[in-house]
């Protein structure tokens, strides 16, 4: 396993690369970029009589009182939306700021040399670094990702065992109903009914409706900072667990399912053992192989993108929002640091999931097969 988990490290480089190209090469054909955006920007705030934060070659801020006044004589063509009638000097000025002044290659090279080494540069609109706005979102992230699938594994693995063991029964029957009931509401639809319901919306005002921590957070006690943290987090999570527990559910079943047929099950029950000792012994180590497969990519996606909406709507900022805004807004540096980063993470975490695999049954042999 060892000259496999080699030759899957050394995958990565080339794996990576290859979804950073190809991203970088379709945002460059999205309208709307940076330097569109900061023209925007600085459209808007010179209409007010205030200056853009969008600094010069020098050092200077350059807005609306710093473009000169063109004349009936000049004419400006730019590829930029909203440019018109802005000085072209300082068009050029906020292309080199954003690095805008070299070509698209020029500019994908720079940027994968230093996410090389994890310098992912500073947010283009946020005037921070895109390494601290990360660390300060991932608290969020965190809490509604490692609560969501904890409870949704505690929820679902033992429910799908209870299910394939009472195939048919009517125990079978009526959790389905509400496996159903689960997958046919969005998370996010059922976030709105546990405000309504919950939060003050129209029936009960039992929990709050933003952030994961109350403004006096630092002048509880220990066990009041406990509580007051689960008290925040207790709509947000169960309106996630709700979308996450079904597919599980019916995942775990249909594997122990097809597990208990095989002629193994029936040869060890034919040898008198229990039925506990069968399952537990003989089927749950074969039955669970595909849900550890599936473990990394549903955490980074829980993690990075699945909590955009409960985010959205309980106000928790996190990193799916984050990349949400980032996105909107064109900031390129938080946009490709963060998709390189958990593009990363994810490949490391599927070879975690390959790995497993082998601890849990020694039999896989991915090296052999590789071979």
């Amino acid at each position: 396993m060892l000259a496999y988990a080699i030759r899957r490290l050394l995958l990565i480089i080339p794996t990576l690369f290859g979804i950073m190209v190809i991203n970088f090469a379709i945002v460059q054909f999205a309208p709307g970029g940076p330097v569109e955006q900061a023209i925007a920007e600085m459209q808007g705030l010179a209409s007010t009589g205030t200056t853009s934060r969008i600094t010069g070659g020098g050092g200077q801020e350059v807005g609306g009182g710093v473009s000169r006044q063109l004349t009936a004589t000049d004419t400006v063509t730019s590829k930029y939306r909203g440019a018109q009638g802005l000085d072209p000097d300082i068009i050029k000025r906020i292309e080199k700021q954003f690095g805008f002044d070299k070509p698209a290659y020029e500019r994908f090279i720079l940027m994968m040399k230093n996410f090389a080494v994890f310098d992912f540069g500073d947010s283009y609109f946020r005037d921070r670094g895109v390494v601290e706005l990360v660390i300060d979102k991932m608290p969020v992230s965190i809490s509604l990702g490692l609560w969501t699938m904890l409870l949704v594994y505690l929820i679902s693995i033992p429910l799908g065992i209870a299910k394939a063991v009472r195939d048919g029964s009517k125990f079978d029957v009526w959790t389905s109903g509400i496996i159903i009931f689960g997958n046919a509401i969005p998370s996010f639809l059922f976030a709105i009914l546990l405000i309504i319901l919950f939060a003050g919306g129209r029936y009960f005002d039992w929990f709050p409706l933003r952030g994961i921590i109350s403004d006096n957070f630092s002048e509880l006690t220990t066990w009041g900072k406990i509580t007051d943290y689960i008290w925040h987090m207790t709509l947000p999570i169960l309106s996630m667990v709700i979308g996450g527990f079904a597919g599980l559910t019916m995942l775990t079943k249909n594997s122990f399912l097809e597990e208990i047929n095989k002629q193994y099950v029936v040869t060890a029950r034919s040898k008198g053992l229990t039925e506990t000792r069968v399952l537990y012994g003989h089927v749950f180590r074969n039955a669970m192989l595909i849900i550890i497969a599936g473990f990394p990519s549903a955490f980074v996606g829980i993690l990075f993108t699945g909590a955009l909406f409960t985010e959205i709507i309980f106000s928790l900022d996190g990193l799916g929002l984050l990349g949400f805004e980032a996105a909107i807004k064109r900031d390129y540096a938080v946009m490709f640091g963060t998709l390189y980063f958990f593009t990363l993470l994810g490949l490391l975490l599927n070879l975690i999931g390959d790995l497993t695999y082998h601890f849990v049954d020694p039999r896989i042999d991915f090296e052999a097969r590789g071979s």
